[in-house]
C-alpha cells in the first residue's frame, strides 16, 4: 500500500469517525458477475482499512455503495429502482453517503443519467479506479461535492489492494482483467478494458495464503481466464499457471471461470486431468449452437470445433461434467437455428445451464440489429430450452443414485434443514450432519435424485 493510500486512508476514518460519532457503518451491494463479487470483496477491505464496520441494513448505514452489472438491462434497472429508493433515506440523514459504481458506470450514458436524475448520490467511479476508493472518499467529505472518476484504465494491475472476503472456506482469485473478445453482444470489453494478466507469482502466493488460512476451495476468475498470460514478461499460459497452483500442498480444490472455447485447448485438458486439485468439471459457454449465428455473435469458433473439445475432454477425464451459457433469441436468429441449440444441449448433456434471453447492450454491435422475432416468441423458445435441460438434469442426477462423491459443504439449506454442498462436478447433495461440517469436506453416498439436486447420506 502506498503512502497516498494510507494517507487517504487516515484521513478518511479521521472523518468519518467524527461525522457519525463514532465508529462508521458501511452497506456494500453487489450485483452481477463473480468478478463483481471480487471487487466487492476488495472495496470491502479499503472500507475496513478506513475503520468502517459492515451492516446489511441500508437504514443502519453511514456510506452506501451499490456496486453495479451492465451485462443485462434486468440488472440496470434494479440498480437504478434500488437507487431511487434511497432518495427519501438521504432526505432523513443527510450526512449518509451514497455510492455508485462498476461496469454500469463505465458506460456514458449511464453516468450521465445517475449525475442528472439521482443528485443525491455522492459519488460514481468506474471499475479501473476502485484503489482509488479512498481519495476519492476523502474529496467528498473534505470539500463536500460531488466525485465522478471513470476511465483511467492503467497499464499495471495494483496488488496492494486489500481484501476483506465474505466467506471462509471459498475464495475468488482474479487472474487477469478485461477481455479483447468483442462478441458482438456482450458490453464487457467496453466496461472493463483490455486484457490484463497478473503476475503468475501475485497469484501463487495469494493461492498459498488463502490454503494455509483455510480455505478449501479456490476460483480463479477472468471475463476469459483460458487467455491468461498475453503481455507478461515471463511465458506462461493458463494450463502453465493451473499446474504451478496444482503444485502447492494442502486439502483444497482450484476451479477457474469463465472459459472461452476459442482459447480453451488439449494442454488446459491434460492439465485438469493430471491435476490433483482441479476438478473435473468445467464451465466453457457455447452461447448457440448453430454456425451462423455464432458467426454474428463473432464467437470465433464453430459447432464441430465446440464438440471436438467436449470429446477431447471427455477422452482424458471420462468423469467430467460441464456448465454453459445459452442465449436465446439473438438478432435475428430463427427457430430452426434454435433448434440447434437444442441438439447440441441433448448431445453434450450439461449438468447446468445459465441461459439469457438476448438482451440489447447500447454500444455493442448487435444492439443496431434487425430483430423481429417478438419477445413473446423468445419466451416459449426459453421454456423448451428449460424443459430439455430439465430432462437432462434429471437424468445425470439419477446416474450417481448409489455413488460416492467428496463434497465441500457449503451451508445449510433453508427449505429442508439439511447441509448443502457440491460435489466435484458441481452438482448439489443435501444430507444430514452437524454444522461443524460447514465448510469442510465430507464423503456422502447419494441416497436419492430429487430433481435438479441429489440427497445422500454422510460416510
Amino acid at each position: 500500500m502506498n503512502e497516498d493510500m494510507t494517507a487517504y486512508i487516515s484521513g478518511v476514518g479521521e472523518l468519518m469517525r467524527v461525522r457519525a460519532g463514532g465508529a462508521p457503518l458501511a452497506y456494500v451491494r453487489t450485483y452481477g458477475c463473480q468478478q463483481n463479487v471480487a471487487d466487492g470483496e476488495k472495496i470491502k477491505g479499503l472500507l475496513y482499512e478506513m475503520g468502517f464496520g459492515f451492516t446489511d441494513s441500508d437504514s443502519e448505514a453511514d456510506l452506501i455503495i451499490f456496486n453495479t452489472c451492465a451485462v443485462r438491462e434486468h440488472a440496470e434497472d434494479r440498480v437504478f429502482g434500488n437507487v431511487g429508493a434511497l432518495k427519501n433515506l438521504k432526505r432523513r440523514k443527510p450526512g449518509l453517503i451514497i455510492g455508485v459504481c462498476g461496469c454500469m458506470t463505465e458506460q456514458p450514458e449511464v453516468a450521465k443519467r445517475l449525475q442528472k436524475t439521482f443528485p443525491f448520490v455522492n459519488l460514481v467511479f468506474g471499475t479501473h479506479v476502485l484503489h482509488r476508493l479512498p481519495e476519492m472518499l476523502y474529496e467528498v467529505l473534505s470539500e463536500s461535492q460531488r466525485v465522478l472518476l471513470l476511465g483511467h484504465e492503467e497499464k499495471t494491475i495494483r496488488e496492494d489492494v486489500p481484501i476483506r472476503r465474505d466467506g471462509k472456506s471459498r475464495a475468488w482469485v482474479t487472474a487477469m482483467y478485461g477481455c479483447d473478445n468483442f462478441c458482438s453482444y456482450c458490453i464487457v470489453p467496453y466496461v472493463r478494458g483490455r486484457e490484463k494478466s497478473r503476475r503468475p507469482d501475485d497469484i501463487y502466493s495469494e493461492c498459498r495464503t488463502l490454503v494455509e488460512s483455510g480455505y478449501k476451495e479456490i476460483t480463479l476468475l477472468g471475463q476469459n481466464v483460458n487467455s491468461y498470460g498475453k503481455g507478461l514478461s515471463e511465458k506462461i499460459n493458463f494450463a502453465g499457471l493451473l499446474s504451478r497452483l496444482d503444485s502447492i500442498d494442502g486439502d483444497f480444490r482450484l476451479r477457474f471461470m469463465t472459459s472461452h472455447p476459442k482459447d480453451a485447448s488439449k494442454e488446459l485438458f491434460d492439465a485438469m486431468a493430471g491435476s490433483k486439485h482441479i476438478p473435473h468439471h468445467i464451465h466453457l459457454p457455447f452461447q448457440s449452437g448453430n454456425d451462423r449465428v455464432l458467426r454474428e455473435m463473432n464467437r470465433r469458433y464453430d459447432r464441430e470445433k465446440y464438440l471436438s473439445l467436449i470429446e477431447y475432454a471427455r477422452r482424458v477425464m471420462p468423469d467430467v461434467t460441464f456448465t454453459s451459457d445459452v442465449i436465446v433469441g439473438f438478432p435475428g436468429e430463427t427457430y430452426e437455428e434454435f433448434q440447434d441449440t437444442l441438439s447440441l444441449i441433448r448431445e453434450v448433456e450439461f449438468v447446468n445451464l445459465f441461459t439469457f434471453i438476448y438482451s440489447p447492450r447500447p454500444g455493442t454491435k448487435a444492439a443496431g440489429r434487425p430483430d423481429p422475432v417478438p419477445h413473446e416468441e423468445k419466451t416459449e423458445w426459453f421454456a423448451e430450452l428449460l424443459k430439455v435441460q430439465e430432462e437432462i438434469a434429471v437424468n445425470n442426477c439419477k446416474k450417481l443414485v448409489g455413488s460416492r462423491q467428496h463434497v465441500l459443504v457449503e451451508d445449510r439449506d433453508g427449505k429442508s434443514g439439511l447441509l448443502s454442498g457440491r460435489t466435484q462436478g458441481s452438482l448439489v447433495v443435501l444430507f444430514s450432519g452437524d454444522d461443524s461440517l460447514i465448510g469442510e469436506f465430507a464423503e456422502v453416498e447419494v441416497t436419492e435424485a430429487k430433481g435438479w439436486s441429489l440427497r445422500g447420506q454422510k460416510i
